[in-house]
């Protein structure tokens, strides 16, 4: 059976590439698309395999401003030779599920999102674009609305990552999706002996929709200990805004990620996230979690068990979360979160995905 996998770019290393990594272990034999490729930022899992690309790679600066190019995205999807697959699993947060396939194949969807910058997320993004950015989007996003609804009818089976993307999938695309969670790594993320600490700790990349400028604020005001791990087009301005008690560490390898977690009191994650890969990184460490009570988080957490949440997008709301945490912080079990954990590792994904794909052939 030949098997494609098309991911939207790869230019980075975050949750939508770890699931692609999964993938590829699950179909070794597999050909990956992208419209964007970052040789550097491959891990070898992902280089080992043959990778194509769209005519979008060729264009001008593609890898620093691929996004630029999204209006171009459905053309080039509909360019890429497929007829030869048997078996297509896009990978969509960005634009790639618009293929054209054979009839007898079958083409699967793992959605993470229907695309933010469209949908949930269109007037954050306006709001913070430039002049000729609001243009370009007032011109192009009907058209790509309309283009992404149509595509995800020629779809033949969609898979949510989460409970909350199968409602945004029912929304926006009027489609009904299975469910089944993300692959994470947490034999990668042993527990700690116990809970404690003198810092909390956020991590992943940083961008507005995190909303890392909360947990940030609230550490300032509190007085408290906050080592910020990552990068992103935010870093100038948390910076600007950071008290003397929130340190910034950058992007740190793997080893360094596990030892900033081992040593906090908790990760704060004050974003609404699709699902949400490094609360349960957290909670297989043995490392509680303060959460904003909305998304994927929902389905992860487990209040008094692996974390609590906080109510409102707020500095107060997660003030007072804080306080109540610092309050309940030694009836957490470190092994007891890392064995709930379990429940969202490689195997059970690897299993899920499996029957779904030959549940999907059967009706084919």
């Amino acid at each position: 059976m030949r098997v494609a996998l098309v991911h939207y770019w790869l230019v980075t290393m975050r949750g939508g590439e770890k699931v692609l990594e999964a993938l590829c272990r699950m179909y070794p034999q597999a050909d990956i698309y992208t419209h964007v490729v970052n040789p550097s930022c491959l891990t070898p899992e992902l280089a080992r395999h043959t990778i194509k690309t769209s005519f979008i790679n060729k264009l001008p600066l593609s890898q620093r401003l691929y996004q630029k190019y999204l209006p171009l995205m459905p053309l080039a999807l509909e360019r890429l030779p497929l007829l030869d697959y048997d078996l297509v699993i896009s990978s969509e947060s960005g634009p790639a599920k618009g293929l054209i396939t054979r009839s007898d194949a079958l083409h699967v969807c793992y959605c993470h999102t229907p695309m933010r910058y469209l949908w949930d997320h269109y007037y954050d993004y306006y709001s913070r674009a430039g002049f000729i950015s609001k243009i370009g989007m007032d011109l192009c996003t009907p058209a790509l609305r309309r283009w992404d609804m149509r595509s995800a009818a020629m779809v033949d089976s969609i898979v949510a990552n989460s409970g909350t993307v199968a409602q945004r999938i029912r929304k926006r695309w009027r489609r009904e999706a299975s469910i089944i969670h993300p692959p994470v790594s947490v034999e990668a993320f042993p527990a700690r002996a116990q809970v404690g600490g003198d810092y909390y700790v956020c991590f992943g990349q940083l961008v507005h929709y995190k909303r890392f400028d909360l947990a940030i604020d609230a550490c300032t005001r509190m007085g408290r200990k906050l080592v910020v791990v990552g990068d992103g087009e935010e870093m100038a301005r948390l910076q600007a805004r950071a008290g003397s008690t929130v340190r910034f560490v950058g992007r740190q390898p793997h080893e360094r990620v596990l030892e900033y977690l081992r040593g906090a009191k908790a990760l704060l994650f004050p974003g609404e996230e699709d699902f949400g890969i490094v609360p349960v990184e957290a909670t297989a460490s043995g490392v509680p979690v303060i959460a904003y009570a909305c998304g994927g988080v929902k389905e992860t957490i487990v209040a008094g068990l692996n974390g609590c949440f906080f109510e409102q997008q707020t500095v107060p709301s997660i003030i007072a979360s804080i306080e109540a945490f610092e309050r309940e912080e030694q009836n957490f079990d470190t092994q007891a979160m890392h064995n709930y954990a379990q429940r969202f590792n490689e195997e059970r994904f690897r299993q899920e995905f499996s029957a779904h794909v030959d549940a999907a052939f059967a009706r084919l």
